[in-house]
C-alpha cells in the first residue's frame, strides 16, 4: 500500500496567504479526480502555465509516486480533500490490486509513444521555415556544423527579405531554448534562422545546451517580427496579436512574444519584457509593439 499525500493548490481562498485564482480550485478538483480513479496518464496532460497560476506544490511528488505503479493494476481509495486555510490537502490511498500487469497501465511509456508519434506528425506538417531551423539544429548538434541554406530550394520569403526572427525550442511541453533578434542581422530571413536556431539550442543562458538523445522530442517554432512601432500607453497592446519591447534611452531593452501560455494581460507582459531587460517600474521608458508571423 502506498499513500499519497500532499498539498495542492495555494489559492483556493482569498483569506489564504497567496490570495485566489480560478485554477486553483479547477486544479485541486481536477487532481482528485484523476488520483481517485488512479488515472496516473492523465496526470501528463496537465498544462504548466495552469498548474503555475494553480500554485499547487505537490504535482511532480505525484507523477514520481504514479511511477511506483507502472504496468500495475491499482485499487483506489479516496480520503479527502481539505482546504482550511486557502491550501487545498488531498490523501488517497493506492492498493496492488492482484499480481497481474497490466500493459495498458503502462503511462511513461504509453506517453512517449504518443507524444513521438505527435511530432513526427508536426515534422511532416511543417513549413521551409521550422524544417529550415530543424535541420540546422539536428546538423550541429550531431557535426557542430552550420548548414548554408539552399536557397533555390526557399521560398523567396526568406531568401529575399532581411528581418528578426525568434527560435524557440519545448520539449516535453516544456522551453528548452529561445533566442532571436528583434531586427536583421543577416543579408536574408534564412540565415536569420540559421544563426537564432543554432544559439537557442546550445546558447541559452537559461539551460544547457540540447544534447544529440534529444533531438526526437522536440518541438520548433520560428517567429518572424514585423517592424516595431512607438506606442503611448499599454492600452493598445494585445497579448494574443502584439509583442511588445520595452527600452530605456541608456540603451537598455526588454522584448516578450506575443501569445505566450501564462501571460495574459498587458500589465503581465509588460513586467516580464522589463524584467528581461532590467528596467525597473520607476524608471522612463517607452513602449513599441510589433507583429509576429509565426511558424509551427
Amino acid at each position: 500500500m502506498i499513500v499519497g499525500s500532499g498539498d495542492l493548490s495555494h489559492k483556493l481562498q482569498d483569506y489564504g496567504p497567496y490570495g485566489f485564482a480560478k485554477e486553483g480550485p479547477q486544479y485541486d478538483e481536477r487532481i482528485m479526480d484523476v488520483m481517485g480513479r488512479g488515472a496516473f496518464g492523465e496526470l501528463f496532460g496537465f498544462d504548466e502555465a495552469f498548474c503555475d497560476k494553480a500554485a499547487e506544490c505537490g504535482h511532480r511528488s505525484f507523477v514520481i509516486m504514479a511511477g511506483a505503479w507502472d504496468g500495475k493494476k491499482v485499487r483506489v481509495e479516496k480520503l479527502s480533500h481539505e482546504d482550511v486555510t486557502g491550501v487545498g490537502y488531498g490523501i488517497c490511498t493506492f492498493y496492488p490490486d492482484g499480481d497481474e500487469k497490466d500493459p495498458e497501465r503502462r503511462f511513461l511509456e504509453i506517453h512517449l509513444k504518443e507524444k513521438a508519434k505527435e511530432i513526427q506528425e508536426q515534422i511532416a506538417s511543417s513549413d521551409a521555415y521550422v524544417r529550415l531551423a530543424r535541420k540546422t539544429i539536428d546538423t550541429y548538434i550531431r557535426t557542430g556544423e552550420i548548414i548554408k541554406p539552399e536557397e533555390k530550394d526557399l521560398p523567396e520569403d526568406m531568401t529575399g527579405r532581411r528581418a528578426g526572427a525568434f527560435v524557440s525550442i519545448h520539449k516535453q511541453g516544456k522551453l528548452r531554448g529561445c533566442i532571436g533578434t528583434i531586427g536583421p542581422t543577416e543579408k536574408n530571413l534564412a540565415r536569420e534562422i540559421v544563426r537564432n536556431a543554432i544559439s537557442a539550442s546550445t546558447r541559452d543562458p537559461r539551460f544547457d545546451p540540447i544534447s544529440e538523445d534529444e533531438l526526437p522530442w522536440l518541438e520548433i517554432n520560428v517567429d518572424v517580427l514585423g517592424e516595431p512601432e512607438n506606442i503611448d500607453s499599454m492600452e493598445q497592446l494585445d497579448v494574443k496579436r502584439y509583442g511588445v519591447i520595452v527600452s530605456t534611452r541608456d540603451g537598455r531593452r526588454g522584448l516578450l512574444l506575443p501569445d505566450l501560455d501564462g501571460v495574459d494581460t498587458p500589465e503581465e507582459q509588460v513586467s516580464i519584457a522589463m524584467h528581461k531587460g532590467g528596467i525597473q517600474p520607476h524608471e522612463n521608458y517607452f513602449l513599441q509593439r510589433f507583429e509576429v508571423v509565426r511558424h509551427t
